[in-house]
């Protein structure tokens, strides 16, 4: 199959020219499922994180690596990538509220949340599905965000608990069709 970039703004095969909305990119995008991660650290004494719908596993199995982006304007990122190590749960059935929590703007995110700790500071969500602890590898300029390899140093999977699912601008659970 061959696809042209037609000169007007529909082709014959229904295509658009992608729009420069954000709104309408992120209507689009969401028609991906993804999993939810949030990426934290206790950073001098305070918890410190936030959410990603981008992130993605197996970019790399030797040596281990994840990856996610990270918005220009965010304002946590300048301080969680000052952390030595960072903790990516992904986060549980269970957890929608808890990410609308972790993805807030305002108050203490981290309120009556269940942390776990390291020594090196990363934090961890209990209830989260996969649990990887994580040190930046590097990070690269891409439009509007940053795209952020994260080298996994540990990793303890919760394998009774399924992940929440981002979908169409909802959170969702997976429900099993069938088993292979």
């Amino acid at each position: 199959m061959t696809i042209t970039h037609p000169a007007s703004a529909t082709g014959v095969h229904g295509f658009e020219l992608a729009s420069k909305d954000p709104a309408v990119l992120r209507a689009a995008f969401g028609r991906f499922p993804s999993g939810i991660a949030a990426l934290s650290a206790v950073i001098d004494g305070v918890p410190t994180g936030l959410v990603a719908t981008s992130f993605s596993v197996g970019v790399s199995f030797d040596p281990p690596i994840v990856l996610f982006s990270v918005q220009n304007s965010s304002t946590t990122w300048p301080v969680l990538r000052s952390a030595a190590s960072i903790g990516a749960s992904v986060l549980g059935k269970d957890h929608a509220a808890v990410c609308a929590q972790l993805a807030s703007r305002t108050g203490d995110r981290f309120a009556g949340l269940d942390t776990i700790a390291t020594d090196t500071g990363s934090l961890f969500i209990g209830g989260s599905s996969l649990l990887l602890d994580c040190e930046i590898l590097s990070e690269t300029p891409a439009g509007d965000h940053h795209i952020i390899l994260l080298q996994v140093t540990a990793i303890k999977v919760e394998a009774d608990m399924d992940p929440l699912v981002y979908h169409g601008a909802a959170f969702r659970q997976l429900v099993p069709n069938y088993e292979i």
